[in-house]
C-alpha cells in the first residue's frame, strides 16, 4: 500500500477547557495507530488537547440538509413516546 492509497481519517480533539471533542481536521494514514500518532503531532503540537479521536471517514454517516424537515420532525404519530400515553398506577408515589 502506497501513501496515496492510505484511507482518510477524521480527527476530533478535546481541549483542556472543552467538555466535548470538536472536529480538528483530516489526515491520511495506513492504520488507526499511525492516524492517532499523526493526529497528535499535527493537531496538538502546543499541548492544547487532552484527548484525541480518529475515525475512518468512510465510517461516518450524515443526514442530508435537504431532508432535515422529515428527518428531525417529531414523531406525532407515535403517542407512546409521550408520557401522557401511560397510566400511572395508584400505588406509585414518585414518578
Amino acid at each position: 500500500m502506497t501513501h496515496t492509497d492510505w484511507p482518510l481519517w477524521e480527527v476530533f480533539v478535546r481541549s483542556r477547557r472543552g467538555l466535548s471533542h470538536t472536529h480538528a481536521g483530516s489526515l491520511h494514514a495506513p492504520d488507526a495507530e499511525l492516524a492517532l500518532r499523526n493526529a497528535r503531532d499535527l493537531y496538538t503540537r502546543r499541548g492544547e488537547g487532552v484527548s484525541i479521536w480518529v475515525v475512518p471517514s468512510s465510517s461516518i454517516r450524515a443526514s442530508s440538509p435537504d431532508e432535515k424537515d422529515p428527518f428531525f420532525e417529531p414523531a406525532a404519530d407515535k403517542p407512546y413516546r409521550h408520557p401522557t400515553f401511560y397510566e400511572i398506577p395508584e400505588g406509585v408515589q414518585h414518578l
